[in-house]
């Protein structure tokens, strides 16, 4: 509290202060005016880079950056492999809607002595076990040009996506054990990725961009995100962040290069009954971009490369309908998600379309359009130099210092209760309800004599959550969660990605990029642009608030480090944030390094076996066949005699398994207009017995399709004994498309 002066005139110490102040003025003014005439920098170090402790430039095209971008397929196995996400033993793969993706950017300092590269992978999340073998690969070709600290590798968090990419044993188990064919499948993808990223590097310029996506997400958690201070939640005018924000790459010259778009909001549009691999609503918007930008080429073709990343969707859905119950309609939107008649597996969230095809395409046509029109606006530069700074931290021990008087730690990991009841965007089984904070006995008695009780010391640590699995204690036939995680900053100029191990809240993002930003600024590099890029280098589950952890809906349960969880690692992206600020990253201890387990082969999959075709038939041969004539926005549909998915991708890489084709009468010959990335085309497969499948080819034949001659083509192999693989194709019948 200030006092009036009185009216005694100025001190001697006061005098002589103003006096000095006037002069330090003057000196100032003097050597501004000196550093403009003579053009020399008083604010390079000896590496003639910008002081650490100042704001990187932003004035317009005064260096360009080396820029690389690139795309690769990683779709690994389409059929028997349990999709990851909703962890729902019965929903395995049976077919395609769309290809998986990796899209990777490299960003390199003009003279190329710093790089940047994130990767937005189109998986449900990064796994310990992914990352290292991508690294292992990058290092094996690159030497120490891509490494853990400036290498980002982010998961989209499609739930629609083959799992086995495990070493942990939960994730393990869910997957059914560690799938070789899909793991290969995504480090190879990514890699790809980069390495077409790197040998098509060239001089470009960076812009960043921002705006409100609308009608595209809610938050499926709203009674947790309540318990957050009201004076808090008052500086937000909602309960999700809905800002995308968009870093748009050209080369010097002005042609587009891709972007990397940023944005919270779960892929689960397609929901846990889906059993086509696909991309989800962010996947579908990347297509969408690069469709537009690459004209004439088919889906997974062409030099652009949109990238739709994940960011803070801890508790953000796209179902926008909200919550009901599923038998009677009523809203569910309570604190338990629980219905009157049939409890909590009744609850569930509804999307805008009128099933989950069409929510995943309202949601991806959203996403893209805003996207659209960002990219066309986006005039703020991006200049100064690329720092990156990471850790290893044993997040089971990390002592968090919450003011001078106040100590407290994080703890080994466990998951509660509420985990078992799912969300209302997959629920779970049994009679496991959101918002429990206390233990059931039935289910603990079970738990206790299968796996072991929890230590008392657990149970403490994470109060009030009431702890169903203590995997941190669980370490049969490997640990069941990881106790080492990346903590990852990368800045190009002003903008700084924080590549975080898991999926924080609306509210726990918040307060991760206000601390951040906030580091930067004590430490003289104000006004940084901070994005939070989601599911990264290895998955930990949820980040919630601790005062969203008191009531234990499923983010909380999921909170795998205890209730201090987020101010940990708070304290952790502050400390790379002000290493970064002060040019300190050298002297960061590395931390202990994580474990990489040898996970048995053996897999819950089944095997592959012999394929067969039925009596008098042979591979490829139509079962049923097309209509004769369709029109826009009708399906046509052949069944073939097929083979097990799997054999093509163990067989080869980046297979296509189906085209729609369209007659050309001046060459005489079949164009491809579709493949098996497009989203109009569907690949189902059927398993019958004795080794018998069949596959149904579905192409839901979009408005302002040309009307002419069409032909649907099925591209596999088939497999005998001692894994003898064999390709063949079907082709179906000729059929007219018409406006009539």
């Amino acid at each position: 509290m200030c006092r009036q002066r009185s009216g005694h005139p100025y001190s001697y110490l006061e005098i002589a202060l103003i006096t000095l102040l006037v002069l330090m003025t003057a000196v100032t003014v003097a050597l501004l005016v000196l550093h403009f005439v003579t053009g020399e920098s008083s604010s390079s170090n000896d590496y003639g880079e910008p002081s650490p402790t100042q704001k990187p430039t932003t004035t317009a095209g005064s260096e360009n950056y080396l820029l690389g971008v690139g795309r690769a397929d990683c779709t690994g196995p389409v059929a028997e492999i349990p999709l990851m996400g909703y962890a729902n033993p019965d929903q395995v793969g049976g077919g395609l809607l769309t290809r998986l993706y990796s899209r990777a950017f490299i960003v390199a300092e003009p003279n190329d002595s710093r790089r940047v590269v994130f990767v937005s992978i189109d998986i449900g999340m990064v796994s310990q076990r992914l990352r290292l073998e991508v690294l292992k690969e990058l290092k094996n070709k690159y030497g120490e040009l891509y490494r853990r600290d400036n290498v980002i590798l982010s998961g989209t968090h499609t739930h629609s996506g083959p799992g086995g990419y495990f070493q942990y044993t939960l994730f393990w188990i869910t997957s059914k054990g560690l799938i070789k064919p899909n793991l290969n499948a995504i480090v190879n993808g990514i890699v790809k990725s980069i390495d077409i990223a790197h040998q098509n590097m060239k001089r470009g310029r960076l812009f960043l961009n921002r705006g409100t996506v609308e009608n595209s997400q809610i938050n499926r958690s709203p009674y947790s995100y309540l318990q957050n201070p009201a004076s808090e939640r008052s500086r937000y005018s909602t309960n999700t962040d809905k800002e995308m924000v968009m870093l748009k790459m050209v080369d010097e010259n002005g042609h587009d290069l891709g972007l990397i778009s940023w944005f919270a909001v779960h892929p689960v549009s397609m929901n846990n009954t889906n059993h086509l691999v696909n991309s989800d609503n962010m996947g579908y918007a990347s297509l969408l971009f690069e469709q537009e930008k690459n004209k004439g080429m088919l889906p997974g073709e062409g030099s652009f490369v949109a990238a739709f990343a994940s960011s803070n969707l801890g508790d953000v859905s796209p179902n926008t309908k909200g919550p009901f119950c599923i038998n009677t309609g009523e809203s569910c939107d309570n604190p338990q998600s629980t219905c009157p008649v049939g409890g909590a597996s009744m609850c569930m969230a509804m999307g805008p379309g009128t099933d989950m095809f069409d929510s995943t395409r309202i949601i991806a046509q959203n996403i893209y359009l805003k996207a659209k029109e960002l990219y066309a606006n986006a005039a703020q530069e991006l200049t100064g130099p690329l720092r990156s700074a990471h850790q290893w931290v044993n997040m089971s021990n990390v002592q968090v210092q919450l003011n001078a008087t106040h100590t407290v730690k994080t703890c080994k990991p466990a998951l509660g209760h509420s985990f078992a009841a799912g969300t209302i965007d997959g629920v779970g089984a049994f009679n496991f309800t959101q918002g429990a904070v206390e233990g059931d006995p039935f289910w603990d008695n079970i738990r206790d004599q299968l796996l072991g009780e929890p230590s008392n010391e657990t149970k403490a640590c994470h109060q009030p959550k009431p702890v169903l699995f203590s995997t941190g204690e669980m370490t049969w036939p490997h640990p069941w969660h990881p106790d080492i995680v990346d903590v990852q900053i990368a800045t190009i100029g002003s903008l700084a990605i924080v590549a975080v191990p898991g999926e924080f809240t609306t509210m726990s993002g918040r307060r991760l990029r206000e601390a951040v930003k906030s580091e930067f600024g004590s430490h003289g590099t104000e006004g940084m642009d901070v994005v939070i890029a989601g599911l990264c280098n290895v998955y930990t589950h949820y980040i919630t608030t601790y005062e969203e952890y008191q009531v234990q809906r499923y983010e909380a349960a999921s909170t795998i480090y205890g209730p201090h969880t987020l101010s940990a690692y708070i304290q952790l992206y502050r400390g790379l944030a002000r290493a970064i600020a002060m040019n300190t990253v050298q002297d960061l201890p590395s931390g202990p390094e994580p474990p990489l387990f040898n996970v048995t082969s053996l897999t819950l999959v089944p095997a592959v076996t012999a394929d067969r075709a039925p009596v008098n038939k042979t591979f490829g041969d139509v079962l049923q066949g097309v209509n004769v004539q369709y029109r826009a926005g009708e399906v046509a549909a052949v069944t073939f005699v097929g083979a097990n998915p799997r054999n093509s991708a163990e067989n080869m890489t980046e297979h296509n398994f189906l085209t729609v084709e369209r007659y050309t009468s001046v060459s005489g010959s079949w164009q491809v207009v579709q493949n098996d990335a497009s989203w109009d085309t569907r690949f189902y497969w059927t398993k019958g017995s004795s080794g018998q499948s069949n596959v149904t080819i579905e192409w839901h034949i979009p408005s302002g399709t040309e009307p002419g001659t069409y032909r649907i083509q099925y591209f596999g192999h088939y497999r005998r004994l001692f894994k003898q693989f064999y390709p063949f194709e079907g082709t179906s019948a000729a059929f007219e498309i018409t406006n009539l």
